[in-house]
Protein backbone atom coordinates (compact mmCIF):
# COMPACT_ATOMS: atom_id res chain seq x y z
CA UNK A 1 0.00 0.00 0.00
CA UNK A 2 1.04 3.25 -0.97
CA UNK A 3 0.79 5.29 2.55
CA UNK A 4 0.29 9.29 2.27
CA UNK A 5 3.06 10.84 3.98
CA UNK A 6 1.70 13.26 6.17
CA UNK A 7 3.53 16.30 8.73
CA UNK A 8 2.00 18.17 11.18
CA UNK A 9 2.94 22.06 11.97
CA UNK A 10 2.78 22.76 15.59
CA UNK A 11 2.86 20.29 18.69
CA UNK A 12 0.62 21.36 20.73
CA UNK A 13 -2.71 20.59 22.16
CA UNK A 14 -4.10 19.68 18.96
CA UNK A 15 -1.28 18.79 16.82
CA UNK A 16 0.15 15.91 19.59
CA UNK A 17 -3.11 14.25 18.91
CA UNK A 18 -3.46 14.52 15.59
CA UNK A 19 0.30 12.80 15.47
CA UNK A 20 -0.59 10.29 17.57
CA UNK A 21 -4.28 9.53 15.29
CA UNK A 22 -2.20 9.44 11.92
CA UNK A 23 0.36 7.18 13.19
CA UNK A 24 -2.65 4.66 14.10
CA UNK A 25 -3.70 4.58 10.54
CA UNK A 26 -2.53 1.95 8.64
CA UNK A 27 -2.70 4.09 5.58
CA UNK A 28 -0.62 6.87 6.18
CA UNK A 29 2.96 7.71 7.85
CA UNK A 30 3.95 10.47 9.92
CA UNK A 31 6.59 11.87 8.43
CA UNK A 32 7.40 14.25 11.35
CA UNK A 33 6.76 17.46 13.24
CA UNK A 34 7.40 21.12 13.04
CA UNK A 35 7.58 23.62 15.81
CA UNK A 36 9.65 26.12 17.43
CA UNK A 37 9.55 25.41 21.32
CA UNK A 38 12.48 23.84 23.62
CA UNK A 39 10.19 22.80 26.56
CA UNK A 40 9.00 19.20 27.13
CA UNK A 41 6.24 19.62 24.74
CA UNK A 42 8.54 19.24 22.04
CA UNK A 43 10.78 17.02 23.89
CA UNK A 44 8.09 14.86 24.51
CA UNK A 45 8.25 13.72 20.69
CA UNK A 46 11.54 13.04 20.48
CA UNK A 47 10.36 10.42 23.48
CA UNK A 48 8.51 9.19 21.37
CA UNK A 49 10.31 8.52 18.47
CA UNK A 50 8.79 11.29 15.95
CA UNK A 51 11.49 13.23 13.95
CA UNK A 52 11.33 17.09 14.80
CA UNK A 53 11.84 20.10 12.30
CA UNK A 54 12.24 23.46 13.29
CA UNK A 55 9.36 25.62 11.95
CA UNK A 56 11.88 28.49 11.43
CA UNK A 57 15.35 28.54 10.32
CA UNK A 58 16.25 30.90 12.89
CA UNK A 59 15.49 28.67 15.32
CA UNK A 60 17.28 25.48 14.66
CA UNK A 61 20.67 26.34 16.69
CA UNK A 62 18.46 27.06 19.54
CA UNK A 63 16.53 23.79 19.65
CA UNK A 64 20.03 22.21 18.95
CA UNK A 65 21.49 24.03 22.47
CA UNK A 66 18.14 22.37 24.52
CA UNK A 67 19.51 18.66 23.24
CA UNK A 68 16.58 18.25 20.96
CA UNK A 69 17.66 16.21 17.48
CA UNK A 70 16.71 18.61 14.65
CA UNK A 71 16.09 16.56 11.18
CA UNK A 72 15.67 19.90 9.46
CA UNK A 73 13.46 23.03 8.76
CA UNK A 74 10.02 22.89 7.87
CA UNK A 75 11.46 23.28 4.29
CA UNK A 76 12.77 20.43 4.34
CA UNK A 77 9.73 18.71 5.86
CA UNK A 78 7.94 20.04 3.29
CA UNK A 79 9.54 18.17 0.47
CA UNK A 80 8.90 14.39 1.75
CA UNK A 81 5.29 15.13 2.34
CA UNK A 82 1.97 15.26 0.32
CA UNK A 83 -0.41 16.42 2.91
CA UNK A 84 0.22 18.76 6.41
CA UNK A 85 -1.91 19.59 9.41
CA UNK A 86 -1.22 22.84 10.28
CA UNK A 87 -1.51 23.22 13.77
CA UNK A 88 0.04 26.70 14.95
CA UNK A 89 -1.85 29.29 17.01
CA UNK A 90 -4.67 31.01 15.60
CA UNK A 91 -3.50 33.87 12.77
CA UNK A 92 -0.07 32.14 12.75
CA UNK A 93 -1.53 29.08 10.30
CA UNK A 94 -2.69 31.71 7.92
CA UNK A 95 0.82 32.79 7.08
CA UNK A 96 1.97 29.59 6.22
CA UNK A 97 -0.47 29.22 3.93
CA UNK A 98 1.98 30.62 1.15
CA UNK A 99 4.79 28.37 2.15
CA UNK A 100 2.85 25.19 1.32
CA UNK A 101 1.44 26.44 -1.70
CA UNK A 102 4.74 27.31 -2.92
CA UNK A 103 6.00 23.58 -2.00
CA UNK A 104 2.68 21.58 -3.37
CA UNK A 105 1.92 20.49 -0.42
CA UNK A 106 -1.71 20.14 0.43
CA UNK A 107 -3.04 21.52 3.49
CA UNK A 108 -5.27 21.37 6.07
CA UNK A 109 -6.19 24.19 8.32
CA UNK A 110 -7.67 24.65 12.33
CA UNK A 111 -11.42 26.25 13.22
CA UNK A 112 -9.29 29.12 14.49
CA UNK A 113 -8.78 30.21 11.21
CA UNK A 114 -11.29 31.76 9.25
CA UNK A 115 -13.72 29.88 5.94
CA UNK A 116 -11.90 32.21 3.58
CA UNK A 117 -8.34 31.51 4.09
CA UNK A 118 -9.13 27.68 2.53
CA UNK A 119 -12.84 28.65 0.54
CA UNK A 120 -13.62 25.10 1.91
CA UNK A 121 -15.34 23.79 5.58
CA UNK A 122 -14.73 20.14 6.98
CA UNK A 123 -16.82 17.64 8.81
CA UNK A 124 -16.38 14.14 7.52
CA UNK A 125 -20.19 13.19 7.97
CA UNK A 126 -21.63 15.74 5.96
CA UNK A 127 -19.28 16.88 3.47
CA UNK A 128 -16.31 14.54 2.63
CA UNK A 129 -16.78 13.86 -1.02
CA UNK A 130 -17.00 17.85 -1.70
CA UNK A 131 -12.80 18.02 -0.16
CA UNK A 132 -11.44 15.27 -2.56
CA UNK A 133 -8.59 15.86 -4.37
CA UNK A 134 -8.44 19.87 -3.04
CA UNK A 135 -5.40 21.51 -2.37
CA UNK A 136 -6.79 23.13 1.21
CA UNK A 137 -9.60 22.85 3.54
CA UNK A 138 -10.76 23.94 7.33
CA UNK A 139 -11.64 21.54 10.14
CA UNK A 140 -13.98 23.50 11.95
CA UNK A 141 -14.01 24.09 15.71
CA UNK A 142 -14.64 21.60 18.14
CA UNK A 143 -18.06 23.60 19.25
CA UNK A 144 -19.02 23.84 15.42
CA UNK A 145 -17.69 19.94 14.72
CA UNK A 146 -20.62 19.15 17.54
CA UNK A 147 -23.09 21.35 16.17
CA UNK A 148 -22.70 20.07 12.92
CA UNK A 149 -22.68 16.68 14.13
CA UNK A 150 -26.00 16.41 15.93
CA UNK A 151 -27.51 18.70 13.88
CA UNK A 152 -26.60 17.04 10.55
CA UNK A 153 -28.36 14.05 12.34
CA UNK A 154 -31.77 15.61 12.63
CA UNK A 155 -31.17 16.95 9.12
CA UNK A 156 -30.44 13.71 7.91
CA UNK A 157 -33.55 11.80 9.54
CA UNK A 158 -36.22 14.96 8.12
CA UNK A 159 -36.51 15.78 11.73
CA UNK A 160 -34.47 19.47 11.90
CA UNK A 161 -36.50 23.10 11.01
CA UNK A 162 -34.72 25.14 13.27
CA UNK A 163 -32.33 24.79 16.46
CA UNK A 164 -31.38 27.44 18.86
CA UNK A 165 -28.37 26.80 21.20
CA UNK A 166 -26.43 28.02 24.76
CA UNK A 167 -22.63 27.17 24.97
CA UNK A 168 -21.07 26.92 28.41
CA UNK A 169 -17.39 27.47 27.02
CA UNK A 170 -14.34 26.40 29.38
CA UNK A 171 -11.67 28.86 30.06
CA UNK A 172 -8.87 27.75 29.12
CA UNK A 173 -7.01 24.52 28.25
CA UNK A 174 -6.02 22.56 30.89
CA UNK A 175 -2.04 22.38 30.34
CA UNK A 176 -2.08 26.55 30.56
CA UNK A 177 -4.50 27.08 33.54
CA UNK A 178 -1.95 28.17 35.44
CA UNK A 179 -1.20 31.07 33.23
CA UNK A 180 -4.60 32.17 32.24
CA UNK A 181 -8.28 32.01 33.13
CA UNK A 182 -11.70 32.92 34.72
CA UNK A 183 -11.78 32.21 38.25
CA UNK A 184 -15.75 33.12 40.10
CA UNK A 185 -17.58 33.96 37.20
CA UNK A 186 -18.99 33.85 34.14
CA UNK A 187 -18.60 36.04 31.11
CA UNK A 188 -21.02 36.68 28.13
CA UNK A 189 -19.74 36.81 24.95
CA UNK A 190 -20.65 40.32 23.58
CA UNK A 191 -22.63 38.98 20.17
CA UNK A 192 -25.68 37.34 19.59
CA UNK A 193 -25.21 34.90 17.32
CA UNK A 194 -21.94 34.05 18.85
CA UNK A 195 -19.31 32.44 16.05
CA UNK A 196 -20.53 28.97 16.05
CA UNK A 197 -23.44 28.95 14.41
CA UNK A 198 -22.92 30.91 11.22
CA UNK A 199 -19.55 28.60 10.78
CA UNK A 200 -21.86 25.98 11.27
CA UNK A 201 -23.34 26.80 8.04
CA UNK A 202 -19.73 27.08 6.03
CA UNK A 203 -20.36 23.12 5.95
CA UNK A 204 -24.23 23.20 5.97
CA UNK A 205 -25.55 26.14 3.98
CA UNK A 206 -29.35 25.64 5.08
CA UNK A 207 -29.41 25.27 8.44
CA UNK A 208 -31.42 27.18 10.73
CA UNK A 209 -29.25 27.77 13.21
CA UNK A 210 -28.35 30.68 16.03
CA UNK A 211 -25.73 29.78 18.97
CA UNK A 212 -25.51 32.38 22.70
CA UNK A 213 -21.95 31.43 24.67
CA UNK A 214 -20.57 32.33 27.45
CA UNK A 215 -17.76 31.72 29.22
CA UNK A 216 -17.11 29.77 32.73
CA UNK A 217 -14.96 29.21 35.21
CA UNK A 218 -13.71 25.76 34.69
CA UNK A 219 -11.27 24.32 31.97
CA UNK A 220 -12.69 20.81 31.56
CA UNK A 221 -14.50 21.10 28.36
CA UNK A 222 -17.83 22.81 26.71
CA UNK A 223 -21.21 22.10 27.55
CA UNK A 224 -24.26 22.96 25.18
CA UNK A 225 -28.05 22.82 25.69
CA UNK A 226 -30.44 22.99 22.51
CA UNK A 227 -33.72 23.74 21.54
CA UNK A 228 -34.45 22.16 18.19
CA UNK A 229 -37.97 22.43 16.48
CA UNK A 230 -38.50 19.70 14.51
CA UNK A 231 -40.32 19.34 11.64
CA UNK A 232 -43.17 17.11 13.08
CA UNK A 233 -44.74 15.92 16.56
CA UNK A 234 -41.54 13.24 17.16
CA UNK A 235 -40.86 11.20 20.36
CA UNK A 236 -37.77 10.13 22.22
CA UNK A 237 -37.11 7.04 20.50
CA UNK A 238 -37.23 8.58 16.70
CA UNK A 239 -35.16 11.20 17.69
CA UNK A 240 -32.31 8.54 19.26
CA UNK A 241 -32.74 6.70 16.68
CA UNK A 242 -31.37 9.14 14.28
CA UNK A 243 -28.59 10.16 16.75
CA UNK A 244 -27.83 6.88 16.67
CA UNK A 245 -27.25 6.76 12.79
CA UNK A 246 -24.44 9.49 12.98
CA UNK A 247 -20.58 7.95 13.12
CA UNK A 248 -19.40 9.84 16.23
CA UNK A 249 -21.95 10.77 18.96
CA UNK A 250 -21.75 8.41 22.34
CA UNK A 251 -24.41 8.11 24.79
CA UNK A 252 -23.98 8.93 28.38
CA UNK A 253 -26.04 8.53 31.07
CA UNK A 254 -27.13 10.07 34.28
CA UNK A 255 -28.15 6.94 36.17
CA UNK A 256 -24.64 6.18 35.58
CA UNK A 257 -23.26 8.32 37.86
CA UNK A 258 -22.10 10.37 35.00
CA UNK A 259 -23.36 13.77 36.28
CA UNK A 260 -21.12 16.59 35.05
CA UNK A 261 -18.24 17.37 32.46
CA UNK A 262 -15.97 16.02 35.39
CA UNK A 263 -17.52 12.29 35.11
CA UNK A 264 -16.41 11.97 31.33
CA UNK A 265 -12.95 12.89 31.38
CA UNK A 266 -12.61 10.84 35.15
CA UNK A 267 -14.49 7.98 32.61
CA UNK A 268 -12.54 8.05 29.87
CA UNK A 269 -9.12 8.29 31.81
CA UNK A 270 -10.57 5.36 33.38
CA UNK A 271 -11.97 3.51 30.18
CA UNK A 272 -7.87 3.96 29.14
CA UNK A 273 -8.03 6.53 26.57
CA UNK A 274 -4.89 8.11 25.52
CA UNK A 275 -4.82 11.45 27.57
CA UNK A 276 -8.59 10.91 28.84
CA UNK A 277 -9.71 11.68 25.32
CA UNK A 278 -13.45 12.09 24.16
CA UNK A 279 -13.50 11.91 20.69
CA UNK A 280 -17.00 12.14 19.93
CA UNK A 281 -20.05 14.16 21.29
CA UNK A 282 -20.96 12.92 24.77
CA UNK A 283 -24.79 13.04 24.65
CA UNK A 284 -26.93 12.81 27.73
CA UNK A 285 -29.40 10.41 26.60
CA UNK A 286 -31.72 10.16 29.83
CA UNK A 287 -31.70 14.17 29.33
CA UNK A 288 -33.05 14.04 26.08
CA UNK A 289 -36.88 15.28 26.00
CA UNK A 290 -38.91 15.44 23.23
CA UNK A 291 -42.44 17.30 23.10
CA UNK A 292 -44.35 17.24 20.34
CA UNK A 293 -42.27 18.95 17.79
CA UNK A 294 -40.02 20.28 20.41
CA UNK A 295 -36.76 18.62 21.40
CA UNK A 296 -34.11 19.59 24.36
CA UNK A 297 -30.91 17.91 24.72
CA UNK A 298 -27.63 18.31 26.28
CA UNK A 299 -24.05 17.30 25.32
CA UNK A 300 -20.25 17.32 26.24
CA UNK A 301 -17.93 19.19 23.87
CA UNK A 302 -14.39 17.60 24.93
CA UNK A 303 -12.65 20.48 22.94
CA UNK A 304 -8.74 18.99 22.85
CA UNK A 305 -9.52 15.93 20.90
CA UNK A 306 -13.16 16.06 19.26
CA UNK A 307 -11.62 17.24 16.06
CA UNK A 308 -8.49 14.82 15.56
CA UNK A 309 -10.97 12.11 13.96
CA UNK A 310 -12.12 14.67 11.29
CA UNK A 311 -8.54 15.73 10.52
CA UNK A 312 -7.84 11.94 9.26
CA UNK A 313 -10.73 12.17 7.65
CA UNK A 314 -9.60 15.20 5.86
CA UNK A 315 -6.04 13.72 5.23
CA UNK A 316 -7.89 10.93 3.25
CA UNK A 317 -10.12 13.20 1.37
CA UNK A 318 -7.78 15.78 0.02
CA UNK A 319 -5.25 12.89 -0.68
CA UNK A 320 -7.96 10.81 -2.53
CA UNK A 321 -6.94 7.54 -1.21
CA UNK A 322 -10.57 6.79 -0.08
CA UNK A 323 -12.87 8.32 -1.93
CA UNK A 324 -15.74 7.16 0.24
CA UNK A 325 -16.36 9.37 3.20
CA UNK A 326 -18.33 6.62 5.05
CA UNK A 327 -15.85 3.92 4.89
CA UNK A 328 -12.74 6.56 5.72
CA UNK A 329 -14.71 7.64 9.54
CA UNK A 330 -15.59 4.02 9.80
CA UNK A 331 -11.76 3.47 9.36
CA UNK A 332 -10.78 6.46 11.55
CA UNK A 333 -13.50 5.20 14.09
CA UNK A 334 -12.09 1.89 14.26
CA UNK A 335 -8.36 2.61 14.99
CA UNK A 336 -9.10 5.28 17.34
CA UNK A 337 -11.78 2.99 19.19
CA UNK A 338 -14.70 5.41 18.57
CA UNK A 339 -17.73 3.90 20.05
CA UNK A 340 -21.25 4.84 20.49
CA UNK A 341 -21.91 3.56 24.01
CA UNK A 342 -19.34 2.80 26.56
CA UNK A 343 -21.50 0.15 28.60
CA UNK A 344 -23.33 -2.41 27.84
CA UNK A 345 -26.93 -2.00 29.20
Amino acid sequence: MNKVKVAVNGYGVIGKRVADAVRKQDDMELVGIADLVTDYRIKTAVVLGIPVFAAIPEKVQEMKDAGIPIAGTLEDLLKRVDVIIDCTPKKVAAKNKERYQQAGVKAIFQGGESHSLTGHSFVAQENYETALGRDLTRVVSCNTTSIVRTLGALKKAGLLKRARGTLIRRATDPWEGHESGIMNTVVPEPTIPSHQGPDAKTVVPDLDVVTIAVKGAHNSSHLHTWWVELTKPSNKEEVLAAFRAAPRIAFIKMSDGIQALNSTVELMSDLGRPRGDLWEVGLWEDVLTVDGNELYYTYQVYNQAIVVPETVDAIRALSGIEKDGARSIEKTNQALGIKKEFFNH
